[in-house]
């Protein structure tokens, strides 16, 4: 079943022949780019946007992914897209549509003809608001497309020996603050050094959801037990608090994609 899948991705691709991959360093793109990659007779290049909102080690994981694969790679530097500064309710739609549109135009003046992402079969079940940007640009799926799901691809990847076949999804800093509040550097700061904190204390994938100065921490499965018990934790909060967080709490439940969504709907 997965053959048949990888096989139609390959077909997919070589059918688009000259493409940018929209590339964020992340399990899907990072399979997608390296596929494309190992095929013979395309034109292509991953093009990473950078923007405040977008944690650094991701920018840097993604380039030195791509340096590592000989990878062709472009970081477009973006400023912040005033019409998300408050993080609407359609905050995805209308970051998608910047973004992707920044990317559209950089393969038009360098003559490559599609554009594609990283867009898996699993996505298209999710609330995923920036989907709908994407079709209207015109952006190409392969992986949905080859009905390659999260499993598949982390599956593939670890195959093929990639190093990032485990690692856990990112996404955007803004998904860890409420809707329909004024995002300011500073708080982008404040998440991105908490979430670094925590990460190189052995806690990846773990997102730090503001409140205004309470961090809410949401932990993948298996970690909140660790957190609790951890020898270092008094001094961890100390860190965190240093950073100007007042409150540090433990979020129960554990991280689920989507929380702030579910927030917003209960308002």
């Amino acid at each position: 079943m997965i053959q048949n899948k990888s096989i139609k991705l390959d077909s997919v691709l070589q059918d688009l022949k000259s493409f940018v991959i929209a590339f964020s360093g992340g399990v899907d793109s990072s399979f997608l780019a390296y596929r494309a990659k190992s095929l013979s007779g395309l034109s292509i290049m991953a093009v990473t946007i950078r923007t405040p909102y977008i944690p650094a080690r991701e920018i840097s994981e993604a380039a030195e992914f791509a340096e590592k694969q000989g990878i062709d790679h472009k970081i477009i530097d973006l400023e912040f897209p005033e019409s998300i500064r408050h993080n609407p309710t359609e905050r995805c739609y209308l970051c998608k549509k910047t973004l992707f549109s920044e990317i559209l135009a950089f393969a038009r003046k360098n003559n490559f003809k599609y554009v594609i992402d990283g867009t898996n079969a699993d996505d298209t079940g999710e609330f995923r608001p920036g989907l709908k940007a994407l079709r209207e640009l015109g952006i190409m799926s392969p992986l949905s497309e080859a009905g390659l799901t999260k499993s598949d691809i982390r599956g593939l990847s670890q195959r093929a020996g990639l190093p990032l076949w485990d690692k856990p999804a990112m996404a955007c800093l803004l998904t860890r603050i409420p809707y329909d509040t004024k995002v300011t550097a500073e708080m982008l700061k404040m998440i991105e050094k908490a979430e670094d904190l925590l990460f190189e204390r052995g806690y990846p994938g773990t997102r730090v959801r503001m409140h205004d100065d309470i961090a809410r921490i949401e932990c993948l499965p298996g970690y909140i037990e660790k957190i609790i018990h951890d020898p270092g934790r008094e001094l961890m909060v100390s860190d965190l608090k240093k950073i100007g967080f007042r409150y540090i709490s433990l979020d129960l439940e554990g991280y689920r994609t989507g929380s702030m969504d579910c927030e917003k709907e209960k308002s």
